[in-house]
């Protein structure tokens, strides 16, 4: 089975946060508020908008990865974006982050 469907996601370069590209062309920090890209002409207009914003640098090494959406939410297929998504493996015990503005 070919996936298509896709979400955009970069690291903030402020602090290097995964973020992921939403509907309204800010980046969040929750993959279930990422806009989804259901085929190959959605998932080109995500990645011009990703160039934009990484030309204004706000954010850096952008680039599509599959996901599944349910019910419950949406999961991406890869295990590299799985444990993307649950935030760092290390360093837990660095002060907070900048909050997204």
């Amino acid at each position: 089975m070919k996936v298509t469907t896709k979400v955009m996601t970069a690291n903030r370069l402020g602090d290097g946060a995964v973020v992921y590209l939403a509907d309204d062309n800010n980046w969040v920090l929750a993959l279930d508020d990422a806009e989804v890209a259901d085929g190959d002409d959605a998932a080109a207009a995500l990645e011009a908008r990703a160039a934009a914003s990484a030309a204004r640098q706000e954010v850096v090494s952008t680039y599509l990865f599959a996901v599944s959406v349910s019910d419950t939410g949406i999961a991406p297929v890869s295990q590299r974006e799985i444990i993307r998504a649950a935030g760092p493996t290390v360093g837990t015990d660095l002060p907070a982050t900048t909050p997204l503005v």
